[in-house]
């Protein structure tokens, strides 16, 4: 085997204390990054997170300042060459050399790569709806990126990096993305998806990584973080028995309130059981539990990594 392929059941990607300078600027400080083979892993931040230049270090287009990075078993800054081979890369901002095709664009990045299924790429082509004769100068942003998608998707590849990919496609091409995104995992490849878009990550990752500034906020499968996040559980109460029972909630839940008879209560998981049977005791009526969005993890960590 080769030793950059990684051995089996070592992770895709292995970041330990990353820190990355540029000059006096510090755009990624003390961050661990740990993917495993065959899962779809998101990584989460803002504009200016540091998610780009973590990525960028993970190619090899810059070399860490600190820490230890490792992709498919190799290290990047020594032997970006060999391990790109396997790896797939859609940034967010597609260029293209303008005045070829979409297929001799796909022809170039092939002889790059140095391996094809054109078989794949022609199925790609079709499901996101890429006319691949009309010159790249022709076409507009979302097709782009289509074009890269195409090519990264068909390319016998193990791992893909896929930095805000949808950046410019419709709501419909977005469902086409995440289909190929699933239908990649369950091939056994690993997706490192890079977005601001938390709907799209929760929908396809199992487990999220989430910078702040360049550090670390959280990181973790996402079924075992949503205790983290609050469940909001809503109400409607007999406005007579509604400052009782919402009395009796306080004693779990301090700051539990309503108007009227309505309830609306952002409940810790640990409480949910509690409070809902409260409800169900006291005869209200519309009860609804919400489980923890990852919007809701996202947003509550940014607020504490703030203070």
């Amino acid at each position: 085997m080769n030793r950059n392929d990684g051995a089996e059941g070592e992770p895709a990607i292995d970041v330990r204390g990353l820190v990355k300078t540029f000059g006096a600027f510090t755009a990624v400080r003390d961050l661990d990054l740990r993917v495993e083979p065959g899962r779809v892993h998101g990584f989460l931040g803002p504009n200016g997170a540091g998610k780009s230049t973590t990525i960028r270090v993970l190619l090899g287009l810059y070399r860490a300042t600190a820490g230890r990075v490792r992709v498919l078993g190799g290290d990047p800054a020594a032997d970006a060459a060999r391990i790109n081979r396997h790896v797939s890369y859609v940034p967010g901002e597609v260029r293209l050399w303008p005045h070829l095709t979409g297929g001799q664009v796909l022809d170039a990045l092939a002889g790059l790569r140095g391996a094809r299924d054109a078989a794949a790429e022609r199925r790609l082509a079709g499901d996101f709806a890429l006319d691949v004769r009309k010159p790249v100068h022709a076409y507009s942003k979302g097709n782009r990126q289509k074009v890269a998608l195409v090519a990264a998707f068909a390319a016998p590849t193990r791992l893909l990096v896929l930095d805000e990919p949808t950046s410019g496609l419709d709501p419909l091409m977005e469902e086409v993305f995440r289909r190929h995104v699933r239908d990649a995992a369950a091939a056994g490849r690993t997706v490192l998806l890079s977005s601001h878009l938390l709907a799209e990550v929760e929908e396809l990752c199992e487990a999220v990584s989430i910078i702040k500034d360049g550090r670390p906020v959280e990181a973790g499968r996402l079924a075992d973080m949503r205790h983290l996040a609050a469940s909001r559980v809503t109400a409607r109460l007999d406005a007579g028995r509604a400052p009782a029972v919402l009395a009796r909630l306080r004693a779990l839940i301090p700051d539990a309130g309503g108007t009227g008879g309505d309830v609306n209560l952002s409940v810790p998981r640990r409480d949910v059981a509690a409070v809902l049977g409260l409800l169900a005791e006291a005869g209200a009526d519309d009860i609804t539990c919400t489980p923890a969005r990852l919007e809701d993890l996202f947003l509550r960590h940014y607020r504490v990594a703030a203070r």
